[in-house]
């Protein structure tokens, strides 16, 4: 395409100028139109004339062809002799510039003639003209206009016409290409004389010109910002401002002209501003009062002006304005909550409110009462503060409370509040919060039938925040059952939405759920524990993600693993559990896995944790460790209680007793028989005392001295030698208190107890070998001596205990033994009289 058009253009240059050589030559054909701008779209004719010189058809048959660009176009030829003479018409011309060729047929075709043809749109007439004049120094007159939306494809150029009526004095401002605005110097205008002022726009294809304006140069001044002086309250007239203003500096001058005034107020508790209030013909320095505003309200105020209908200037800077206290009007909107302490008897209230569409303040500084009694009082007062909430206390039997707004000019009528116990009826069901945007949800909820249902309170409040006085409340009406709650919602962190129905005669069952006005994916993922393996399961867990870091409603919780084949499983874990069992894992693997968090605006990842399957797993070590404890604690109490039942004879093997001579507790005789048989002794004499244990042999040979030695010195225990006594008190069979006990001594005698009795009984005393200490060293519990009567009444002193001394018996008293200090030889002294 681009070499069809260079070539077009080398011959149109080569036979339409005929330049060669410095000669005048002529083309060979001519081409007419009666247009070579046209509008676009328009028909466009053109004709061809051959000249009868030409070289490229003397002597030759001519056959004229039309292109356009590239493209051939039919054509006609003129009836004329020599058939050198053709014409074209193009029914529309849909370029904004093309070249018209005329060439003639031949091997190959050969451009003649041609001529360009462009296209385009005559200008428009330029639209919005205005113009503003600076009042700083130095005055200006600026005007500007719209050209258009519309290409017109060909140069436009404008111009901008003023002519002043007082002198007849005009100009005209020629603008460079593309510009479409102009500032008329000081000198060309007059501040206070009218101008007529137009536009006027010029292309190939014709003109236009804009609509005249007339304005006087100062009416079309935007004037600088003006200033409040001050805002001050006007005396004795309640919720009315004074305003003082200045125009600046530069503007000074126009302090006699009159002006026209505009004036915005709000509240300083509010983000909008109130509708503008016109104020007409006013001079700088003159204050104006603005009323029917609250009372004891702070105001902003902001002004603007402009001369007749010259722009609006910018709006001042702000200023702020206290009026006039009055004592505070209209209700409380109030919420109250209550429970019964069945301690101590009483009401746990918490009181909530807030102003409704027609209470008034008309103060700064107000605070709020909470009393018993309708006329707010000392006594009956049980809250006094100056936020939106109270808690306190009342008894059981009060019915109701009064709340009142408090300021320095007054009190406001008391509203009252019922006291209404929570009952069990439920009104509510399916509640839901949806963000509407970042400062509003829209609360929706079902309504269940119930009687007596007065209004439904929507409760919101902050999760992270425990301080009550951040919540707050709305009053839907009982036949709604939706609610748009707004407030200074902050993303990414949890409320708490409850709707409570309230009947006559209580507060319904409420129904709660979690909201965010804008959600996010959580900030942290808890780490993956392992809490229990099997052979071929594991269970894995995680803690609970806190709850300022979840930015959202937790909706799943997937936990991702694979292994050394990269075969990816997913697991989807429940809510409240937070745990899942992996299953049918192959034995001695290495898997990874990783936990994903997903709230409706976002999923987080978390760290990736390894594990290993082992072939002898930790619940199988478990229960062979619980089963081998088992079995060792059964073998422990069998052994222990089998010790238990023969706790004597291994206390007899380990810890043999002595028994302690001074201590030891000597049986009373229990025979009858043995009674009968000592009828020698004196019947009121008391019956001998059993020793603890006593042993007797009976030898039927004398014992020789080496017979003695082996006796009195063998190592062996001799407790259980003679375990009978012929003819003794003791029962047969009897082993005393303590049989376990190591006997205190041994006697034996020298002849059988079915013998006769020897002439000399020898009788021999066997100490006991223990090397436990038998008895503290007194001498008011151990004889030195003892002694031992003979058969025929004659006593023969034998020395038991270290040496003996001869005992010499009193003058006057007969040698008798008392055998209630010798109770050891007291026994061996009935044994000897029944073998008499």
């Amino acid at each position: 395409m681009i070499s069809t058009w260079v070539s077009v253009i080398v011959m149109l240059v080569a036979f339409v100028n005929g330049v060669r050589n410095e000669d005048d030559i002529q083309p060979c054909a001519k081409v007419q139109t009666p247009w070579s701008v046209v509008p676009l779209g328009s028909p466009v004719t053109a004709t061809c004339v051959i000249r009868d010189d030409c070289p490229l058809v003397i002597g030759q048959a001519v056959h004229i062809e039309w292109r356009l660009g590239d493209r051939f176009l039919p054509s006609s030829p003129v009836a004329t002799e020599s058939g050198r003479v053709s014409k074209v018409v193009i029914p529309s011309f849909n370029y904004t510039r093309a070249f018209l060729t005329c060439c003639v047929q031949a091997s190959p075709s050969q451009i003649v003639g041609g001529v360009e043809i462009r296209a385009g749109y005559p200008p428009p007439a330029p639209q919005n003209l205005n113009c503003q004049t600076n009042l700083t120094t130095p005055n200006t007159l600026t005007c500007k206009w719209d050209p258009g939306e519309q290409d017109t494809y060909f140069l436009t150029k404008y111009t901008l016409h003023t002519q002043i009526w007082d002198s007849n004095e005009s100009h005209a401002y020629n603008l460079p290409p593309g510009v479409h605005r102009y500032t008329v110097p000081r000198s060309d205008f007059v501040l206070f004389s009218d101008m007529d002022i137009y536009v006027k726009a010029v292309n190939e294809l014709g003109e236009a010109t804009s609509a005249h304006i007339t304005l006087e140069p100062v009416s079309a001044a935007k004037f600088d910002q003006p200033k409040i002086l001050k805002v001050e309250v006007v005396p004795r007239r309640y919720g009315c401002l004074r305003l003082s203003w200045c125009l600046s500096q530069h503007q000074a001058w126009m302090h006699n002209f009159h002006l026209s005034l505009e004036v915005r107020l709000k509240t300083a508790d509010r983000s909008q501003w109130s509708e503008p209030i016109l104020v007409v013909r006013t001079r700088p320095k003159r204050s104006v009062d603005q009323c029917r505003l609250l009372h004891g309200t702070q105001y902003l105020a902001q002004i603007r002006v402009r001369y007749q209908q010259s722009p609006w200037s910018e709006w001042s800077s702000s200023q702020s304005g206290v009026t006039l206290e009055s004592a505070p009007t209209g209700r409380l909107d109030s919420w109250m909550k209550v429970s019964w302490d069945h301690m101590r008897k009483q009401l746990n209230t918490h009181l909530l409110w807030k102003p409704s569409k027609q209470f008034r303040s008309n103060g700064q500084n107000v605070s709020y009462i909470v009393s018993l009694q309708k006329v707010p009082s000392e006594k009956g007062r049980v809250c006094s503060t100056t936020g939106n909430s109270c808690a306190f206390q009342l008894p059981g039997r009060a019915r109701k409370v009064y709340l009142s707004a408090v300021n320095a000019a007054g009190k406001s009528p008391p509203t009252e509040v019922r006291i209404y116990l929570p009952k069990a009826p439920a009104a509510i069901s399916e509640i839901t919060a949806i963000p509407r945007d970042d400062t509003s949800l829209l609360v929706q909820w079902k309504s269940l039938i119930s009687p007596g249902l007065t209004d439904y309170v929507v409760e919101w409040r902050p999760l992270l925040k425990t301080d009550r006085s951040f919540i707050q409340f709305e009053i839907a009406d009982r036949n709604q059952s939706s609610l748009t709650i707004t407030g200074s919602f902050e993303p990414y962190k949890p409320y708490g939405i409850s709707v409570y129905p309230r009947f006559k005669d209580g507060i319904g069952l409420p129904q709660t759920v979690n909201a965010y006005s804008r959600q996010k994916a959580p900030s942290v993922v808890p780490k993956i524990r392992i809490k229990n393996t099997w052979k071929s399961h594991i269970e894995l867990t995680w803690d609970e993600i806190p709850l300022d870091q979840r930015n959202g409603i937790i909706q799943s919780y997937k936990v991702i693993y694979w292994d050394k084949k990269r075969l990816i499983n997913v697991v989807n874990a429940d809510l409240e559990e937070r745990r899942v069992i992996l299953k049918d894992l192959n034995i001695l693997s290495l898997y990874e896995a990783f936990l994903m968090v997903s709230t409706p605006s976002g999923s987080r990842n978390g760290s990736t944790i390894h594990f290993e399957m082992e072939p002898f797993d930790a619940v199988a070590i478990v229960m062979i460790v619980t089963a081998s404890g088992v079995g060792f604690s059964l073998l422990i109490i069998f052994i222990v209680m089998t010790c238990f039942s023969n706790q004597k004879r291994l206390k007899g093997h380990f810890w043999p007793a002595v028994p302690d001579p001074a201590n030891s507790s000597i049986k009373r005789w229990s025979s009858d028989s043995s009674r009968d048989t000592h009828t020698s002794l004196d019947t009121d004499e008391p019956n001998p005392i059993y020793l603890s244990h006593l042993s007797f042999l009976d030898l039927t040979m004398k014992l020789n001295k080496k017979d003695d030695d082996m006796w009195s010195n063998s190592g062996e225990d001799t407790s259980d030698l003679g375990d009978s006594i012929c003819g003794s008190p003791f029962i047969p069979g009897y082993s005393g208190s303590n049989s376990d006990s190591v006997p205190y001594a041994t006697v034996i005698f020298s002849g059988a107890c079915t013998n006769p009795p020897p002439k000399e009984p020898h009788h021999v005393y066997l100490r006991s070998e223990s090397t436990q200490p038998l008895l503290e060293t007194e001498e008011s519990f151990s004889p030195k001596c003892y002694q031992n009567m003979a058969a025929d009444g004659m006593t023969t002193e034998q020395c038991f205990f270290g040496s003996c001394h001869n005992i010499e018996p009193e003058e006057g008293t007969d040698s008798v033994i008392l055998w209630d200090d010798f109770p050891f030889l007291r026994a061996l002294a009935m044994n000897e009289t029944q073998n008499d």
